[in-house]
């Protein structure tokens, strides 16, 4: 009888290489992207807001990027889904209807807020490809569809899904973030500090045509949406007590990053005379303050 060779497994790396594997790459795509931002902030390199063009039709780095955020946040829900009581396979089906919900409610919102100009021109609504996203009505409806879902699939329940979701959530946000730079947009008003960003006359909003510098907000939400990612994905996700705190926390660490931002923006949506993102953020604040306490509160009471 012949001999059976077993197939020879390739040595795997020791947990303190992979750290330092990590962190070497993690430093050299930082150095990487720091002198080209440098390079574009200054104006002496401009990017394209697409990748390349067949006809009339254009791959555009806003696409890309959004669809990097999803992706790697779907793959990092995989890796932690043995913490959760939920079917990988619906975890799957529940990311598709995430996604068709979450387009849906972030046309909606910004349509809702831009009704002045949607009301003349109702043919522009469905139109997508021209612009016109909102993350707030996004998330909203991405929050929506898991509570129908849930209710549907019945072994799980919502909690068990928003905290997987919000654990990932802001990862997707800060790729997804950098759509905006390629597309010059979701900046804030002229500032002289170092970090300044210079914006092509064509890409400037009205009223602001001498300024050349502007306030890189996108960069300042992607920074803040890493941080928010690190200390959920990491931390809280491994120490929480009750189902719920990292929506929770999510929901409070979010939206005081995005009120202070929105703040700095040149065009944002208004209710009325105020900045819709702003007044959203101070109830979702509100929301995830008192829902974070009642947690604390329910699980203080079991443990005494």
């Amino acid at each position: 009888m012949g001999k059976r060779f077993k197939k020879k497994e390739e040595p795997k790396l020791s947990k303190s290489k992979r750290i330092i594997l990590s962190v070497v790459i993690i430093l050299a795509v930082g150095i990487g992207l720091f002198f080209f931002l440098r390079e574009v902030f200054s104006g002496r390199l401009i990017v394209r807001d697409y990748i390349f063009q067949i006809g009339k039709f254009q791959l555009r780095w806003y696409s890309i990027c959004i669809a990097s955020g999803i992706l790697v946040a779907y793959v990092l829900a995989r890796r932690r889904l043995s913490m959760y009581p939920i079917k990988p396979e619906d975890l799957d089906e529940g990311l598709f209807w995430g996604i068709v919900a979450g387009i849906l409610g972030a046309r909606i919102y910004y349509v809702i807020f831009n009704w002045n100009y949607y009301s003349k021109y109702p043919s522009e609504i469905y139109k997508i490809w021209h612009g016109g996203l909102a993350i707030h009505g996004g998330i909203f409806g991405a929050l929506l569809m898991i509570f129908i879902y849930s209710k549907i699939k019945g072994y799980f329940k919502f909690v068990h899904a928003t905290d997987l979701f919000t654990s990932v959530l802001p990862l997707a946000q800060a790729i997804g973030r950098w759509g905006n730079f390629f597309n010059y947009e979701a900046y804030g008003r002229p500032t002289t500090l170092p970090w300044k960003m210079y914006v092509p006359p064509e890409r400037r909003m009205p009223g602001f045509d001498i300024d050349r510098f502007f306030h890189p907000t996108f960069l300042y939400e992607s920074l803040w949406d890493i941080t928010i990612f690190v200390f959920l994905y990491f931390f809280v996700e491994k120490r929480k007590r009750e189902y719920g705190e990292t929506t929770a926390l999510y929901l409070i660490l979010y939206s005081l990053g995005r009120f202070w931002i929105e703040s700095l923006r040149l065009d944002s949506l208004m209710a009325g005379h105020f900045r819709a993102a702003q007044v959203v953020s101070i109830i979702l604040i509100f929301i995830g303050a008192a829902w974070y306490a009642y947690i604390i509160g329910k699980t203080g009471k079991r443990g005494n």
